[in-house]
């Protein structure tokens, strides 16, 4: 799926701390693939709280509800999953052994596939609801009841790996956490290997000028750079198989960063090459026969002007997440 405009880019930014109730449009609505990611803490005399993603924000008639997931504390803790059509419930779905404790925080992420909803608690699977309305016609999120909410995020899965029936890793949300300051270096004793993804999520500071990713084997060796230059508007990769210069080139006509967005971005190595992708869109494949992914040691992300750095640390770049996973036998 090659981006065919700027819009096609646009990822929904993070929120922080909303105050309960909450309501917020789903930027480009739900589409198979799209996750939701939940952080918060139940109340300590909680009796129940609601998640519900919604057919708009009508009061009067009330919007339908296309996936109601509601926790409930009382007598034997448990979860509702229901369906609102035209103001009336549907056969609601009970599911027991809730995984949620009062006073205790949790991460609940939803994966939303073609035909079903899927639902971990904590990073281990919980439930999975099928729809009894069009995915397409979700486009309000809702959240209510006795917790407080830290973080809601909208992701994008790895649109490379087709044939991952489950959720992957959703590493928690983390602003202003100086480990993960800009600039960013993270070893790599092991080195990569075919199949490896690297994910970078991060928001884009008011006045940015430019970072860059660089996957390093020594100090002075950096095989493969990828550069986003705001005063140019350009994104830009470059490989280095020596000391001079190899392959180059712009891997898109519209510029996909903006102040003060939110960003996801995917790489992912393969034999000889490396597919990339940003906010959920693939942006193709790039050979790079001279690249030994084993003898890649560490990432690097920069800002341009290391000045900026010393005075105001995020005024180019915050990172919220870095990940590394090994798509065969590493697991979170």
């Amino acid at each position: 799926m090659a981006p065919t405009s700027l819009a096609d880019f646009i990822l929904q930014p993070p929120v922080f701390h909303p105050v309960l109730p909450y309501i917020t449009t789903i930027f480009s609505g739900l589409t198979q693939g799209k996750m939701v990611l939940m952080q918060g803490v139940v109340l300590a005399e909680a009796e129940r709280f609601q998640v519900d993603f919604q057919c708009g924000c009508s009061l009067m008639p009330r919007s339908d509800i296309a996936v109601h997931f509601n926790p409930r504390f009382r007598s034997r803790p448990h979860v509702i999953c229901n369906t609102l059509q035209d103001g009336r419930w549907l056969e609601e779905t009970k599911f027991p052994q809730l995984p949620l404790q009062k006073g205790e925080a949790f991460q609940l992420l939803f994966l939303f596939g073609q035909e079903e909803v899927q639902v971990s608690v904590n990073g281990q699977h919980f439930l999975q609801y099928c729809y009894r309305l069009p995915l397409a016609r979700v486009d309000t999120l809702s959240v209510s009841g006795d917790i407080t909410v830290k973080s809601i995020a909208f992701l994008a899965t790895n649109p490379f790996d087709a044939s991952r029936a489950e959720y992957p890793v959703a590493h928690p949300m983390q602003l202003n956490s100086s480990k993960l300051a800009v600039p960013y270096s993270h070893p790599l004793p092991q080195g990569l290997a075919p199949r490896d993804t690297i994910t970078v999520r991060g928001l884009v500071g008011p006045v940015p000028d430019g970072f860059s990713l660089s996957l390093r084997e020594d100090p002075s060796h950096v095989p493969l750079r990828l550069s986003a230059c705001f005063r140019a508007r350009a994104l830009v990769w470059s490989s280095y198989p020596d000391e001079a210069p190899g392959r180059a080139g712009n891997l898109t006509d519209h510029f996909p960063f903006h102040p003060q967005r939110y960003f996801e971005l995917l790489l992912v190595c393969e034999e000889g090459s490396f597919k990339l992708a940003l906010n959920g869109i693939p942006l193709g494949q790039y050979d790079t026969p001279w690249l030994s992914w084993d003898r890649v040691t560490e990432l690097q992300l920069l800002h341009d002007q290391p000045d900026i750095l010393v005075l105001a640390p995020a005024a180019v770049l915050q990172l919220l997440c870095l990940s590394q996973q090994r798509l065969h036998g590493l697991h979170h």
